[in-house]
């Protein structure tokens, strides 16, 4: 429902802004656990949508590397205004953004993107957020959806939370907006993080990536596979625990790719409980846990991965381990409860 919604916003926000020069939104893609397949609780529920931004006529993307060496790089979207002189002399109706003047061209036309939701050239995070939030207050009315569903938007600066609810039933999404990365299923997002970043930093996500390998484990695995059980039952137990989700997420697809798929049903389920256990307990005994889309030789072919991706060293999740003894004392303490549970 999250998808097809996000689908007739686009379509609506191409036909209510035709002269307009605001990012085109695409075909909304879900990422995270619910579209995963394993989220841990209901009543933690949050649909995540990663919809892709496109420049408008006349302008281009260039991602700009703000920092290297980390374990998610940070990105500035820098927005470029292109020639469309041959465009418009073919009848296309592009106009001329570098070489009228500007006087002449705020008679004529919308301003460009770079006077509407850039700051310093550089697409804005937040200013395309408030944009999008002040296009669906309207466009929800346009809805057939607006009938039987009540919208609650749920402000945020990075992202875009709304509240969809009638009778008893609810439930929260969120969209994350997203630029390619040279076309792949890597992008850069407007994803949420500590507070403090500018809001020109788009951080690099993998979520695309991470949940079109589901889809492809879904796709070979026999239909009794309890890998997503396992996955949903120690991320529940993560509940209190200090360890994060991702970390255990990481484990899962480490093993999906080493051990059989056949060996993942009912029948091997404690077994591949102690598997991922075994696996989290070597890796913090050793305070390596390597990224799994990041220089991955067993990565599935068939999801596009930018190809200095192959052949780079992948980013160890645990670093911070190896530099700060008290954060690895408490982690092993903290693995030690998650037995418990």
């Amino acid at each position: 429902m999250i998808c097809d919604l996000m689908d007739k916003l686009a379509q609506i926000l191409g036909q209510g802004l035709p002269n307009s020069f605001y990012p085109l939104p695409q075909q909304a893609i879900g990422v995270g656990n619910a579209f995963e397949g394993w989220s841990p609780r209901a009543q933690d529920l949050v649909y995540r949508v990663l919809v892709p931004l496109s420049p408008p006529p006349g302008h281009a993307f260039h991602l700009e590397l703000a920092t290297a060496g980390t374990l998610q790089r940070n990105f500035s979207v820098r927005v470029e205004l292109l020639c469309t002189c041959t465009r418009e002399q073919l009848g296309e109706g592009m106009l001329y953004f570098l070489h009228y003047p500007e006087e002449e061209l705020g008679r004529k036309q919308e301003p460009s993107l770079l006077h509407t939701l850039c700051t310093g050239g550089y697409l804005d995070v937040e200013k395309t957020v408030h944009w999008f939030y002040r296009f669906l207050r309207v466009a929800w009315l346009l809805l057939p959806q607006s009938h039987h569903w009540c919208l609650m938007l749920q402000p945020s600066s990075r992202s875009c939370k709304v509240q969809l609810s009638r009778d008893e039933e609810s439930f929260t999404a969120e969209m994350i907006f997203g630029v390619w990365q040279g076309g792949s299923d890597i992008f850069v997002g407007s994803q949420p993080t500590e507070a403090g970043i500018p809001s020109t930093t788009w951080l690099e996500t993998y979520a695309v990536a991470e949940a079109k390998f589901f889809r492809h484990i879904s796709r070979q695995a026999p239909q009794d596979s309890w890998h997503c059980k396992c996955l949903q039952l120690l991320t529940r137990c993560l509940m209190g625990v200090g360890f994060s989700s991702y970390a255990l997420k990481t484990v899962v697809m480490h093993l999906l790719s080493t051990v059989p798929l056949t060996q993942w049903h009912r029948g091997h389920f404690q077994q591949r409980l102690m598997d991922i256990l075994k696996y989290l307990h070597c890796s913090l005994q050793t305070k390596q846990l390597h990224h799994f889309v990041t220089g991955n030789d067993r990565f599935p072919l068939e999801i596009s991965l930018p190809s200095h991706f192959w052949l780079a060293q992948p980013p160890n999740l645990f670093q911070h381990l190896a530099s700060n003894r008290d954060a690895h004392v408490k982690a092993m303490q903290e693995y030690v409860r998650l037995l418990h549970q």
